[in-house]
């Protein structure tokens, strides 16, 4: 069988960043407090580990003082900052640029919409690192969807201002605007107080079709993704649609034999969040499937 890994996959600026953020840090120092995972990737996050990274939730950082924590790439809503200053926590900083823009955005519109009686929508995941950063903008104010189900909590009589996590899928943002003109008209409301941004980070949204181009070329596709990673999921669906041979594995070790029968040609490809050193690991478990099998 003839392996190809995917130039193109792997980790984004923004994660590729705060992983060398960390790494810097503890090379002079023996532990890193981090809050949350670095990236929705286990294996990552153990190597990591191994080097001293140690992973906290929000609990545990208000317990803490005068000590060092990374704020990862998905970025913090305002009282985490606050908080690392009542207790003197440095933090280093490797929120994405393009979450902190966003997260200005989301400031500067809800500033706006308050005066309008309006109200701010996030398309997003709930409970996900970045979208909790982008409430946090709003005071937790905002409306967060992620199914058209969830527009029923929006009044389309009032002004309606639309946003979306970095990392969601290009076709689901625009589906979910689409429903929410169609409920604006449905209310008797106007379009013209509908502001919908397409705040989607382009080097994720534009891996879509760059894998689908590279799904259609190989007889079986592996996907390899931490299984909390939202980026993963979204791209995966997109793998998976244009060839029906696609596996979903977090390492090499979930590899299986029999989906090789008869493949000449095996892709590997990732998500934002999966690093490279592991889809290099799943390749050469790959060649290691004896010619009988394959």
């Amino acid at each position: 069988m003839n392996v190809t890994i995917d130039k193109n996959s792997g980790y984004c600026f923004g994660v590729e960043f705060a992983i060398q953020m960390a790494e810097d840090e503890l090379a002079h120092d023996e532990t890193l407090y981090c809050l949350g995972d670095i990236v929705h990737n286990r294996m990552e996050v153990e190597r990591l580990h191994e080097q001293g990274l140690r992973i906290i939730d929000r609990a545990q950082l208000e317990q803490l003082h005068d000590c060092k924590v990374l704020i990862r790439a998905h970025g913090e809503p305002p009282e985490t900052y606050q908080l690392a200053l009542r207790n003197n926590i440095e933090l280093i900083d490797a929120s994405c640029p393009v979450v902190l823009k966003l997260q200005n955005r989301v400031k500067h519109a809800f500033d706006t919409s308050r005066r309008q009686d309006g109200q701010i929508v996030i398309y997003g995941q709930p409970g996900h690192a970045e979208v909790a950063g982008l409430n946090g903008q709003t005071g937790n104010r905002a409306l967060i969807v992620m199914t058209e189900a969830d527009l029923d909590q929006v009044d389309f009589a009032r002004p309606v201002t639309l946003f979306s996590q970095t990392t969601k899928s290009t076709a689901g943002f625009y589906h979910m605007k689409a429903v929410i003109e169609e409920r604006i008209k449905a209310a008797g409301g106007s379009l013209e107080s509908f502001d919908a941004n397409d705040s989607i980070c382009r080097q994720v949204s534009n891996r879509e079709p760059a894998l689908a181009k590279f799904a259609a070329v190989h007889d079986v596709v592996v996907f390899v993704s931490g299984r909390k990673s939202s980026n993963g999921k979204a791209l995966f669906s997109v793998v998976n649609k244009t060839n029906e041979r696609s596996y979903f594995v977090e390492n090499e070790q979930e590899i299986d034999e029999d989906w090789f029968h008869g493949a000449e040609s095996v892709g590997i490809c990732g998500a934002t969040s999966t690093p490279m050193w592991l889809m290099q690991r799943v390749k050469d478990r790959i060649e290691q499937v004896p010619e009988a099998v394959a």
